[in-house]
């Protein structure tokens, strides 16, 4: 409804010395040459085209327009003697009110640099959303470091450095043992299910009491605990 009421508000044609006059105005307000086709459209339908043709010829007639022909296309610009000369005094307060406006916009422009600098700043702090996780994540990291402090502070003395390196030695062992015999047992169970239907297997399976790998050795594995150590090269 509202687009349609839009449309339907069309620009009033003007007439006679109103039509004459809305010309005449634009082309002082504007000070460059026109055709007849760009002041139509300018003036957004307000004055038709033939009409605006016939009022620029009419008006270089009387002396109101300069009138100047290059190839097939007529131009229109304002005789300037006929504009108003403007008296030296009002051509330095108009300086002047043009220094003292662009002093006032410099002024106004590093105000605005530095009210978006802040802004910028202020859109990377935290919010209060992300205050409150981010105070959660460390009351939890810290209740992690007391758990582990705990058994300090009770007086049980901590492990050394020699019993973690027996402890990391003994885990790599195991834990290569252990991918071995899964490996070999696979390897060895392809083989002798290659034939069967899957759903044979799978109850080969159960009658043997295979056990597999559970959902928690599978969230192992995938751990830290069992991330390969990149082994750095001695300088020699």
């Amino acid at each position: 409804m509202a687009s349609k009421a839009k449309a339907d508000a069309k620009t009033p044609v003007l007439k006679g010395q109103e039509a004459e006059s809305k010309v005449l105005e634009y082309l002082k307000a504007m000070n460059r040459p026109y055709g007849a086709v760009d002041v139509a459209a300018n003036l957004k339908g307000a004055v038709p085209k033939a009409t605006v043709q016939k009022i620029l010829v009419a008006l270089a007639e009387k002396g109101e327009l300069v009138q100047k022909t290059y190839g097939k296309t007529t131009f229109f610009v304002v005789n300037q003697s006929t504009l108003e000369v403007v008296p030296p005094e009002k051509l330095s307060s108009l300086e002047a009110e043009l220094k003292a406006v662009e002093e006032e916009n410099s002024v106004l422009s590093v105000d605005a640099k530095g009210l978006f600098s802040e802004l910028a700043k202020v859109k990377l702090t935290p919010t209060d959303d992300e205050l409150g996780i981010q105070i959660t994540n460390l009351e939890q990291e810290i209740s992690q470091v007391e758990l582990r402090l705990q058994p300090l502070r009770t007086g049980v003395p901590p492990i050394s450095a020699e019993d973690l390196q027996k402890l990391q030695s003994e885990w790599e062992k195991w834990k290569m043992e252990w991918c071995r015999r899964r490996k070999v047992f696979s390897s060895l169970w392809s083989l002798a299910t290659d034939a069967l239907p899957p759903q044979d297997s799978e109850s080969l399976e159960e009658d043997l009491g295979i056990e597999k790998d559970t959902p928690e050795h599978e969230a192992l594995e995938r751990g830290p605990l069992c991330a390969a150590k990149t082994l750095k090269r001695k300088r020699p």
